[in-house]
């Protein structure tokens, strides 16, 4: 499915959210803090946009890999790296965002955007995402949620219902794709849910912040310095 939409995947996600995409990964990259070298995964990078928002945040950043299952996503991200002149400080593979072939505690930092509602079981991802942190380091995850607001949710599920999928279809072409998006996002877990399956797996200092009313949210956590 991605490999399919991936030629207006960046168009769509610009046009569906009003641009708000652009600001809620640039919000993301400024939750890593600190300084010094830093070795950064993007799990299911996509068009690799939250990958680039990092490396534009923090110079600091020396080892930056993106992650994806679509070969055809990857393409375009490694043209975007090139455009931006950040090829040599970051790269793309193809894996599996539950099961990555890398080392425990192989990361400083772990993010994923709009990805891991897309894998057959979250709490197996975050496990997956605690395992490839160091000690002390941290995960930063975007996700849709639903706003807490009921007339503002009610808005929004109608965005969800009807616009997604027409205009998915009408610009990708493929209304399949755009109808499981919004079933996708109605049928995950909520932030409260997000953040106890978070500390679940280990995280310590789980939050969520909401964003633009809560129709997406950034999750952090962290693991504790203690911990192999």
């Amino acid at each position: 499915m991605f490999d399919r939409i991936a030629p207006t995947y960046d168009l769509l996600n610009h046009l569906l959210s009003f641009g708000r995409d652009v600001s809620w990964r640039r919000q993301a990259a400024r939750c890593i803090g600190g300084d010094g070298p830093r070795r950064v995964v993007d799990l299911a990078t996509g068009t690799a946009d939250l990958l680039i928002a990092l490396l534009r945040e923090h110079p600091h950043v020396v080892d930056a890999v993106g992650l994806d299952c679509s070969d055809q996503m990857l393409a375009l991200g490694r043209d975007k790296l090139r455009r931006y002149g950040l090829a040599a400080r970051g790269r793309l593979v193809r894996g599996d965002a539950t099961r990555t072939s890398f080392a425990d505690g192989s990361f400083d930092v772990v993010t994923m955007a709009f990805g891991i509602r897309n894998t057959p079981d979250p709490q197996a991802t975050l496990a997956e995402i605690y395992r490839l942190l160091a000690p002390g380091g941290a995960a930063v995850i975007i996700e849709f949620s639903l706003p807490a607001r009921t007339v503002v949710r009610w808005g929004y599920l109608a965005h969800l219902r009807l616009v997604v999928p027409l205009i998915g279809a009408l610009v990708s072409g493929d209304r399949r794709a755009y109808r499981y998006l919004n079933q996708s996002i109605e049928s995950f877990h909520g932030p409260a849910a997000f953040c106890a399956m978070m500390e679940q797996v280990g995280f310590c200092g789980v939050s969520a912040q909401p964003l633009t009313g809560g129709v997406a949210s950034i999750y952090r956590g962290g693991k504790r310095a203690g911990n192999g």
